[in-house]
This record gives structure tokens, C-alpha cells and sequence, in this order.
């Protein structure tokens, strides 16, 4: 029986590896003698190793705790193809499958069960793994027990039931992403206070990050793809089922295969989908940002999000689908004024929130509009946030391959200001440019804003470079949505510092 071999006999017989990455020996020593432990591994750094070697090498069966059954099912696939004996426990199983595999669980059959949350925590399960040897207990995409993150799962918050029925088991927590709050919050709730972290770089120099932030988020996309991935497979993340459908639509008129993939779609459909992606049948993959969390393909070129998403983690993760394999691979995003504006005006009008849940949605917000913002080397930004350093730039980022030349704006900053108090602090951006540019529009002229001392003073900048100041500011919050909507906006009190000249705004030319 494989329990019985060292662990760098069955990295090496089992899963055909010579060597261990960082940090894998050190975690797996740690379980093997008992100890608990956090995982913290960029994806494809070989996270499921950290738990697959002990749970092989030590007697009995150890339990992963997944969130998502395409990530069970296929970890169970590959482990078979290894000849190791691994089932998946959750809902998508008819009452004779569950009962098969309860029946080689009880008889100590099994190696791995891979359990949805809320299946491992029933009484019954309970009570089989109780009467079982339980070798170690691994909860995988630990940052879903973070309540107020990314991906939060609530069964997840039941979690540390399994510390206290199983106390002198070995269990390890682990993720692709997660800030040291979330760290924090990860070690708090699963009950793993005092155990080591163990983490890898956070950098996947692979991965070349961009940021469009001009033109409409469709016709970018299709110039991104003619230029650089013209038959290469890649995902397309867009937040709503509807755009995922009209996406994929799109993208099929215009030559590039593709398929939608939403929580809309009947289970059949979904999975027929994601073969013809996995097999690439059809290289393109247009979904909500569920998808990818239970996908294993290693040569996914490059990751596009159509939308600002919600924080730089989310963002992290899901850019982390591409390029597995180590091959160059690119994270792309379109983002623009309204996507700033709507995640700004949806946090003001959360009124149900919690209040420590608005500073939290608006910090995490914050740090993904510095990254898109960021005039500097993005991977430095990236890593940054993560509490990573790199020294020097990374060389493979938009800014540094393809720096701008800088715009010192504070004086347009102060007109852009003024304009939106000379107006009344009501009107939307396009109004706003108009104005600044002197455009003799049939509102201006009836509103009588043609008559302001405003009106024209930015006449000598063009509106794309309006646009971008525009969407700066919203993004440094120096602007804001009106608390009333109707797509206004109103000056922060931070916009004083800048028009009296105490604080410089400098961007890069884009228009």
C-alpha cells in the first residue's frame, strides 16, 4: 500500500515529480508530525500535493473540504488516473451513489473523500467519520469562510466543528488568495490560532498584466484577441448571465468560438460546455466568475475581465486561471468611468450593510482602482498588496513595456472641480465635459450653463483626456456619485487639497 512510503518516494512514484516546490516539504512535514497549518499558494503552485502526500503516506482517510463539485470531481478524476482510491461526497450524487460511497468510507476503503461543506457537517457523515481513522482533515479555497470576502460560502462558517470533534487531527486551511485580513479571519474561524503559515510568492512572472481603459469593453476585447490570441484559449468574465450570453454571442459572429457558462444554464448544458472547453473543442470560455474555481487546464492563455471586479483578491484569483502551465499568459481588463461609478454608488446605497461591511467593500474597491490607476509597474502594485516586495520592474506589465508620458493635471484637476460646483454638483461626467470644452449643446443652452465662468476653460484638452481625468478622480474619490443618483456627481472634501494647490495630480496621456 502507498500509506506506507516516505513522502518523497510517492512525489516521485506516485505523482512523477522529483522534486518538491517551495513551501510543499515543509507543509507536509508539519502535518506528518501532527501540527496544523496555512497554505497560502498562487494557483497551479501545487496546493493539492500539500495535503494528497500525507493523506497517501499516513494510515486511514483524509477528508478535503471543497466548495464546488466540478473541484471535486475532477481532483477524484486525476487521483483515479493515479490508481489511488478517492470519492467525492456531495449533492449531485443519486441516493445509491452517496450509499456506495459512505459504504467504502466505513470500511476504510478510501484514501481522500472530497466533501462539500454542508454534506460533511450532517450528523450522519459526522458520525461515519467518527467510527473511521480519520488521517488529516484539509479545507481547500479556505478564503470562502471569510464572511465578508470574495467568495464567501456560508456553510464555511460551521467549519471549526470539525477542530473540535477531530482535535488531535492534523488540518491544514488553504488558498490562492488572501490578504493578511483575510489570513487573519481564516485562523480565527477555522480554529487554527497558532499554527504556521506557509506561503509562496504571491508573483506569477508569466502572467502579463493590462489594463484598457479607453474605447467601448466589446470592440477592445476583439482587438486584444486579433492581436494577441487570435486562436488561443482564454476565459471572458463578465458579471451578468446576460452579458455572458449576448458575449459569447458576439464573439461567435466575429470568428472566435466561444461558449457561455452562468448558474443560469441547466446543469447538462453547463457541463456539456465546459468538456467542449476542457477538450478545446471551442477555445473560448465567456462566464460569470464562478467559473474556473474547479477547472485544471494548465494552458488557458489568457484571462479577460469585461468588469471592474470587486477587489484586487477576486481579481487575483481568477487572472491566476491562466497560464498554469508556466507558458506566457495575459490578464487582461477593460474598465472604465461607469464601472467605477456603479461599484462606488452600489456601496453607498447599501444601507442595510454593516458599517464595518462599507469601510471593508470600500477598502478592497480602493486597492483594485489603485491597481488599474497604478502609472508604475502593476505586478509591483499587485504584489504589494499582498505584503510581497519586487525590486525593480517586472518587465511584463502594460506600463512597463509601454509607458505613457506623464500629464501633469492638477490645473485641469481644479477646472474639472470647479465645473462641477459651478453646476450645482448634479450632472453626470458627459454634461460636465461638455461644458468644460464650450460645446453649444441644446441643454447647455437651456440649462444656461453657456453663461458660467466655466463654461469653455477646457477647451484646449481633448474629451478622452477629460474622460481619464474624470475617472481618475472618481477613482481617488476626489469625486463623487450624488447620494441621490441620477448619475451626478459631487467634490469630496478631499478635492480641497488639491485646489489649493497642496496636492499634484499626474497620469498619463491616453488621449
Amino acid at each position: 500500500m502507498v500509506g506506507n512510503q516516505i513522502p518523497h518516494q510517492i512525489l516521485r512514484e506516485v505523482f512523477g515529480h522529483s522534486q518538491f516546490r517551495n513551501p510543499q516539504e515543509r507543509v507536509i512535514e508539519t502535518l506528518m508530525a501532527g501540527g496544523n497549518a496555512l497554505v497560502l499558494m498562487p494557483t497551479g503552485g501545487g496546493k493539492s500535493l500539500c495535503y494528497q502526500i500525507p493523506a497517501l503516506a499516513l494510515p486511514g482517510t483524509a477528508v478535503v473540504v471543497s466548495p464546488l463539485i466540478a473541484l471535486m470531481e475532477d481532483q477524484v478524476r486525476a487521483l483515479h488516473q493515479l490508481g489511488i482510491p478517492a470519492l467525492a461526497l456531495h449533492s449531485g450524487l443519486e441516493t445509491v451513489q452517496q450509499q456506495c460511497v459512505e459504504e467504502k468510507l466505513a470500511a476504510g476503503q478510501l484514501k481522500l473523500l472530497y466533501c462539500a461543506p454542508e454534506r460533511l457537517l450532517q450528523e450522519r457523515t459526522l458520525r461515519i467519520l467518527e467510527q473511521t481513522g480519520i488521517s488529516l482533515v484539509a479545507i481547500d479555497e479556505a478564503h470562502c469562510v471569510s464572511q465578508w470576502g470574495h467568495d464567501f460560502r456560508p456553510e464555511y462558517l460551521r467549519l471549526h466543528v470539525l477542530r473540535r470533534k477531530f482535535p488531535s487531527t492534523p488540518h491544514v486551511a488553504l488558498t490562492a488568495t488572501a490578504d493578511l485580513q483575510t489570513q487573519a479571519e481564516i485562523m480565527a474561524r477555522l480554529e487554527l490560532s497558532g499554527a504556521p503559515v506557509f506561503s509562496r510568492s504571491f508573483d506569477r512572472p508569466n502572467i502579463r498584466y493590462s489594463v484598457c481603459r479607453h474605447g467601448s469593453p466589446r470592440e477592445s476585447l476583439l482587438g486584444f484577441l486579433r492581436r494577441q490570441h487570435p486562436c488561443s484559449s482564454g476565459i471572458v468574465y463578465c458579471t451578468s448571465r446576460k452579458k455572458v450570453e449576448e458575449t459569447a454571442a458576439w464573439l461567435q459572429l466575429r470568428g472566435f468560438p466561444a461558449l457561455p457558462y452562468h448558474a443560469g444554464m441547466n446543469l447538462a448544458a453547463r457541463q456539456e460546455h465546459q468538456r467542449q472547453f476542457q477538450q478545446n473543442d471551442v477555445p473560448i470560455m465567456v462566464a460569470t466568475v464562478a467559473f474556473g474555481m474547479g477547472i485544471d487546464k494548465p494552458d488557458v492563455r489568457f484571462v479577460a475581465h469585461m468588469n471592474l471586479p470587486k477587489s484586487l483578491e477576486a481579481y487575483y484569483q481568477e487572472t491566476g486561471r491562466a497560464g498554469r502551465d508556466g507558458l506566457p499568459a495575459d490578464a487582461w481588463i477593460h474598465y472604465g468611468f461607469q464601472d467605477i461609478f456603479q461599484l462606488r454608488r452600489r456601496i453607498l446605497e447599501s444601507s442595510h450593510s454593516h458599517p464595518a461591511r462599507k469601510v471593508l467593500d470600500e477598502s478592497r474597491l480602493q486597492s483594485m482602482l489603485d491597481f488599474c490607476e497604478e502609472q508604475g509597474c502593476r505586478r509591483q502594485c499587485l504584489l504589494s498588496h499582498f505584503g510581497e516586495a519586487l525590486e525593480g520592474n517586472c518587465r511584463n506589465c502594460d506600463n512597463c513595456l509601454f509607458p505613457q508620458d506623464p500629464w501633469t493635471a492638477t490645473q485641469a484637476a481644479q477646472k474639472a472641480f470647479s465645473a462641477i460646483y459651478r453646476t450645482g454638483q448634479k450632472f453626470g461626467v458627459r454634461h460636465l465635459i461638455e461644458v468644460l470644452q464650450g460645446r453649444q449643446t441644446p441643454r447647455i443652452l437651456q440649462l444656461g450653463h453657456d453663461r458660467l465662468s466655466v463654461y469653455g476653460i477646457g477647451s484646449d484638452i481633448p474629451a478622452s483626456s477629460w474622460q481619464a481625468l474624470f475617472r481618475h478622480l472618481l477613482a481617488k474619490s476626489y469625486i463623487l456619485p450624488h447620494p441621490e443618483g441620477h448619475g451626478g456627481l459631487v467634490l469630496d472634501v478631499s478635492s480641497r487639497d488639491i485646489l489649493r494647490g497642496k496636492t499634484e495630480i499626474c497620469l498619463g496621456h491616453e488621449g
